[in-house]
């Protein structure tokens, strides 16, 4: 992935190490960063929506995934970049529990979870990003919401993936079953994040991972943040659970929306397809993420029913606090970027 810039003391530091070598890190730059993230931790209001802080776990997981450009592979499990991570993980964790937790629970079982769910993603009043697409955004709003949507759909599913060797029965099956399809069933342009690019490059964007980092705030880091975090921890397997759950559950009709907000704006099937493909794979996707996934999971282990809630309410509050930036900039007549389009077509 291209390598973002810098938005603070953390996020420089961290780039400024990685720019040297893993076998031989620099100790003037490990106490720099070390020093640099606890003032910065200590300080921050918000660690939720901390430009710096985000941008810094960001960069380090992206080496998980396809890596940063100009940047030596061995840096991921470096036990520097991993007590980073551990040191924003675990406030960011604190905040997200704090603010999502999920306190009436049902009992465990699969309909009673996937009743739960469905309550729970049914009464999210959060503001309606697809419908706002769908009624009003110009085009230059709707090319924004995809380059907003860039950070997680170019590598959709990935997160996920990650919770598959870490589940057993009859929701590890589920979980596959759900990727299988996200990953074009062995297809390369049935892939989501293939079908994805397409409508990026279909409106005239660089459908290259990273591309737009720069210019997205820190609550669109943060939610791809925080399903890293679910995703490649085992003990929080609960969560990327109900994360994915939640996910599935609240996409079918707002991606409907999405692709009519593009049909309004003159595109055609080649730019809608993204959209039009997810109305009926996640009508399915949700009801086995809610009962074989969800359901199964704290069934068969209902020490990790808190975890499936929290994950859950954690992806609709993360997700609610970014569509409201967006349509609270769109609707003022600014741009939901942290540049405006043009700078960022350019960048």
């Amino acid at each position: 992935m291209r390598l973002p810039t810098s938005r603070g003391p953390v996020s420089g530091a961290l780039l400024e190490l990685l720019d040297g070598s893993p076998t031989a890190a620099d100790t003037g730059l490990t106490a720099a960063l070390r020093e640099r993230t606890s003032a910065a931790l200590a300080d921050t209001a918000d660690i939720v929506q901390d430009d710096d802080l985000q941008t810094a776990l960001f960069l380090a997981y992206e080496l998980r995934y396809s890596g940063l450009h100009g940047i030596d592979d061995d840096w991921e499990w470096h036990p520097e970049v991993l007590a980073l991570c551990g040191a924003i993980e675990a406030p960011f964790e604190q905040a997200l529990r704090e603010r999502a937790s999920v306190t009436d629970l049902p009992e465990p079982g699969v309909e009673n979870v996937a009743a739960a769910l469905f309550e729970l993603t049914g009464s999210d009043s959060g503001p309606s990003v697809s419908r706002y697409l769908a009624k009003k955004a110009t085009d230059e709003q709707a090319r924004e919401f995809l380059i907003l949507r860039s950070i997680y759909q170019l590598k959709e599913a990935d997160p996920h993936t990650w919770a598959i060797p870490r589940l057993r029965r009859h929701a590890k099956a589920a979980l596959v079953e759900i990727q299988a399809d996200e990953y074009g069933g062995g297809r390369f342009d049935r892939m989501h994040a293939e079908l994805f690019a397409r409508t990026m490059r279909g409106v005239g964007l660089d459908a290259t991972n990273g591309h737009y980092v720069d210019v997205v705030p820190a609550i669109t880091l943060a939610s791809s943040n925080m399903m890293t975090m679910f995703g490649s921890h085992r003990r929080l397997r609960g969560a990327i659970a109900g994360h994915l759950a939640a996910f599935e559950m609240t996409s079918s009709l707002p991606n409907r929306l999405y692709g009519n907000g593009f049909r309004r704006l003159g595109y055609d099937a080649d730019v809608t397809f993204y959209f039009d493909e997810h109305v009926e794979a996640d009508a399915v996707h949700e009801q086995i993420a809610a009962r074989d996934l969800a359901g199964s999971l704290a069934t068969d282990e209902p020490e990790l029913l808190v975890d499936v809630f929290f994950g859950a309410a954690a992806g609709l509050y993360v997700d609610g606090l970014a569509g409201a930036q967006q349509i609270d900039a769109w609707t003022a007549g600014t741009s939901a970027l942290r540049a405006p389009l043009n700078a960022a077509v350019t960048a």
